[in-house]
């Protein structure tokens, strides 16, 4: 007896960039909001016909930039002003301009960390293998192939209509993609 893995998803290639554009921008149409497209270059337009709106990692930044400008700051307000205090010069404990320097160090510190994490985070990495690098043709995808992938997680997917509904789109060939062994 065979057994049979859960769906993932439905995976279509298409013929050239144009293709899989418009057949985003149906599928978007249809009232699918979970896919994927792949294409081995930037293609003007697909970000926005797969709806993909991504604002969140500017605020991620801009929060990591500031709690490491507050860290920085407060680190040395602790240890100039309350934890040690040294009269140099006769300036005030507390004298500000001194703590720019490493408080702009730290806010940059803190803002390309959250840049990186935050984009390993939104990109669901690290994630060593998908489920669609099961699926041999999908090697073209760094050549030249174009690939549109709707996610079995959509709230209107259903496996029959997913696949009638990419074939009427006309793709070179479509494709089911199970679950990972390990992940099913």
């Amino acid at each position: 007896m065979e057994r049979t893995l859960p769906l993932y998803g439905m995976l279509a290639r298409y013929p050239d960039p144009d293709t899989l554009v418009e057949a985003a921008e149906k599928a978007t149409a249809a009232g699918y909001t979970q896919m994927e497209a792949y294409s081995p270059m930037p293609i003007h337009g697909l970000a926005e016909a797969i709806g993909f709106h991504s604002n969140r990692l500017p605020w991620i930044v801009l929060l990591g930039g500031i709690v490491g400008g507050l860290t920085g700051y407060f680190l040395q307000y602790t240890t100039a002003v309350i934890d040690y205090p040294l009269n140099v010069g006769g300036k005030p404990n507390h004298s500000w301009p001194q703590f720019v320097p490493v408080t702009f160090e730290l806010t940059i510190l803190g803002a390309g960390l959250a840049a990186v994490l935050g984009m390993l985070a939104l990109n669901g990495l690290p994630r060593p293998n998908h489920p669609v690098f099961s699926i041999d043709e999908f090697k073209l995808a760094s050549r030249d192939g174009f690939f549109l992938f709707l996610l079995a997680r959509d709230p209107i997917f259903d496996a029959d209509s997913a696949a009638s509904f990419l074939r009427e789109l006309e793709p070179a060939p479509l494709f089911v993609v199970p679950v990972e062994e390990e992940h099913a």
